[in-house]
């Protein structure tokens, strides 16, 4: 910092503060080692984000990468972007660019990594709403634990005066890119796509899916109504439409396992640290994402408390209590709760936020025969809660020693896909813990063994096992097209919608109520035949807004009548899913629409699972890994199963790879699962089949692929 604070003099720039501070890895524990230092100013204040980009195309005469310099909270859509700079492509700079260019990590950049020697090397796009901001911000010192405090004018005079006659920093207007058309100096020629859909004020997303997919998938859930953003990052309001889906599911899950013998229990969300930290291995994977209480009131804790990240620990040492005899067991609790984990990775809604709910199961057996039984037996309720009530497939598999659960046995998984993204995504875990919860060194869970006539101990088997509203973001994925949300009819709170049609101005009120009527009857007859359905007679919308309205909802069916339909007594029905439209008879409406229903959902199934096999691709040799994985499939490949060689394939597709979008921002290649059914693929043959990547024998075919 010598080299800037001798400019700072130079320029007259004064900061405000200069503090150092715990190291920060992310935009919140950036804030929050801030707000806990005394040093800092008491004026409330912004942080500064420096984006570095790296396009795949770019004309000769523009430096690259491109350094974007914005507010925290700021949208930075690199689609728009790259289209007001003419640039194709726009991806996040590798870690290896950011130490070549800036010899800084991503967590210490800022505009002060820009000097004399990196400036003409770089494009320069700054936020202009800066300049003339009367706030305050806070900019990373050349380090991630180290910030000063300046104007907003002062980071701009910074910046200019690096400026030379050919290299001038650009300043644009961020408030327009995710919404309005790029401006460009040329004329944008077609096949350059940021992803705005035209016309898009009167349509459901106006973005499109196939372009934009993160911009996608927020527009759905904002514009579907399922959420709202809540005060606290990285956390989300559920809001009916969402949480109806989340109520069928536990209907229907907690109807199995209680065929099963389980039984419902809570226990309180609070964790002692002696009693968390007891099992080293197990919270290891968790200690990063643990929320802690330290405070109450203005007194603090003797020791701190944490707030769930996961059960076992909290719920163990009663099973060490509660099981006294074989006679006990088995013990299978479940419990509906949420969990926090304070994620430092950028939030996603549904798929990465710090509190999230789910269903924990928590068993304990005799006999490993029983342990086993159960996992594969939870493990295909989770296949069947994806596949029969969100139409998603699934590959059930066992995952490998490396991304087994911390402390586990072995771990079973569910493995789903997202083929506009090239991702895969964990559906839900059963875990086999085996007894290594149960140990005299952990719980100490044992009961006399009933089959060693000397009455010797024996300690019990335990199993747990995961669902959480992961999957309501995995069905928005797989399903919503450019219009909105497409919702699978069982799951949908609203299967059907009546909506009348054929209204006008010069519609006399005895005909208008005569329409609503009949829509209003309809509605109440495919309730009577156990149909979710609603008549919308809000009068003071079109029809045309109406069908968008419902679409973007993504309501499975939309049934028309009109003065015609009334006089033909039929309906039209259009489809959500596929927007076919067909007239039928009011007769035996109940069974017909039912039966319509079905078909939608067996549809939407058939459809996601073509495209989830369509991107398996069986690959045998290391040079196919790279190409399959940028086409945006999953490589399925004959694999030794070591995990020096996993953490070989993660690192080499990983550099091989163009850096991907920002939140899920690694380009290599995980295992994903190993898949129980096997037979898909022709068989290994002992001492021929080799691993592509390391050409040790293979074991099994697994699943590798980019993964949220």
């Amino acid at each position: 910092m010598d080299s800037v604070a001798k400019t700072f003099a130079s320029l007259s720039i004064k900061p405000i503060a200069h503090i150092s501070h715990s190291d920060a890895s992310s935009p919140a524990t950036w804030r929050d080692a801030l707000d806990a230092n005394a040093s800092a100013p008491a004026k409330p204040y912004e942080l500064i984000k420096t984006l570095v980009y790296k396009p795949k195309t770019a004309k000769k005469t523009t430096p690259v990468p491109v350094v974007v310099i914005a507010r925290d909270d700021t949208e930075t859509n690199a689609g728009s972007l790259g289209k007001i700079l003419d640039l194709k492509e726009m991806r996040l700079a590798s870690e290896d660019l950011l130490t070549e260019f800036f010899a800084l990590d991503k967590n210490s950049l800022s505009p002060l990594a820009l000097n004399q020697n990196t400036f003409p090397r770089v494009l320069t796009v700054i936020d202009s709403s800066i300049a003339s901001s009367s706030s305050l911000f806070a900019v990373h010192a050349l380090s991630s634990s180290s910030t000063v405090f300046l104007s907003g004018k002062d980071v701009v005079d910074y910046l200019r005066h690096l400026e030379t006659d050919s290299v001038k920093i650009q300043e644009l207007d961020f408030t327009t890119l995710a919404v309005a058309p790029a401006a460009s100096a040329k004329p944008v020629a077609k096949d350059k796509d940021d992803g705005k859909i035209d016309g898009a004020v009167q349509i459901a997303v106006g973005i499109k899916k196939e372009v934009d997919f993160s911009g996608w998938y927020t527009n759905v859930l904002l514009k579907a109504d399922m959420l709202d953003y809540y005060s606290v990052s990285g956390c989300y309001i559920l809001k009916p439409w969402s949480y109806s889906i989340w109520e069928e599911i536990t209907q229907w899950f907690n109807a199995q396992i209680k065929e099963l013998g389980v039984q419902n229990a809570y226990f309180p969300m609070f964790v002692s640290q002696s009693v968390l930290e007891r099992e080293k291995d197990h919270i290891e994977g968790f200690s990063p994402e643990v929320a802690w209480v330290t405070r109450a009131g203005n007194s603090d804790l003797e020791e701190p408390i944490a707030i769930r990240p996961t059960s076992e620990t909290a719920m163990y040492p009663y099973y060490a209590k509660w099981i006294r005899s074989h006679r006990d067991l088995p013990l299978k609790l479940n419990q509906w709760n949420s969990v926090v984990r304070w994620e430092f990775k950028n939030p996603q809604p549904f798929l990465r936020t710090r509190e999230f709910l789910w269903q924990e199961g928590h068993t304990a057996f005799l006999t490993k025969a029983e342990a086993d039984t159960e996992v594969r037996q939870i493990l295909d309720l989770y296949r069947r809660v994806f596949e029969e009530l969100l139409a998603v497939p699934v590959i059930p598999g066992i995952k490998s020693e490396k991304e087994k659960f911390a402390g586990g046995l072995y771990t079973t998984t569910v493995e789903g896909f997202i083929p506009t993204s090239g991702r895969g995504i964990q559906g839900a875990t059963s875990h086999c813990l085996g007894q290594n919860f149960s140990r005299p060194e952990m719980f100490n869970i044992f009961v006399e063994d009933p089959n060693d006539p000397m009455g010797g101990k024996t300690y019990v088997w335990q199993n747990s096992w995961g669902l959480s509203t992961r999957t309501i973001g995995v069905m928005v994925m797989v399903h919503g097209d450019n219009q909105g949300l497409v919702l699978p009819p069982r799951v949908a709170s609203i299967q059907v919608v009546v909506v009348p049609c054929g209204i006008t101005a010069k519609t006399t009120d005895e005909s208008r109520a005569e329409i609503n009527n009949a829509c209003e009857q309809l509605a109440q007859t495919l309730k009577k035949s156990g149909i979710r359905a609603k008549a919308d007679l809000r009068d003071v919308y079109t029809p045309g807004y109406k069908f968008n309205d419902w679409e973007q909802k993504g309501v499975p069916l939309r049934l028309e009548i009109g003065p015609n339909d009334i006089a033909k007594q039929q309906t039209v029905t259009v489809r959500r899913d596929t927007g076919v439209k067909n007239p039928i008879g009011i007769a035996n409406i109940g069974f017909i629409i039912n039966a319509l229903l079905d078909t939608i959902q067996s549809d939407m199934f058939d459809k996601a699972k073509a495209a989830y096999d369509s991107c398996l691709k069986e690959v045998t040799q290391w040079d196919d890994v790279v190409p399959v994985l940028d086409n945006k499939c999953v490589v399925v490949m004959p694999w030794c199963e070591v995990e020096e060689c996993e953490d070989d394939i993660k690192e080499r597709s990983g550099r091989a790879s163009e850096p991907q979008d920002e939140r899920a921002p690694s380009a290599g290649a995980k295992s994903l699962c190993i898949p129980f059914d096997q037979s898909r693929w022709s068989p290994i043959i002992a001492g021929k089949t080799k691993c592509p990547a390391c050409g040790r024998d293979a074991k099994r075919w697994t699943l590798f692929g980019r993964s949220y």
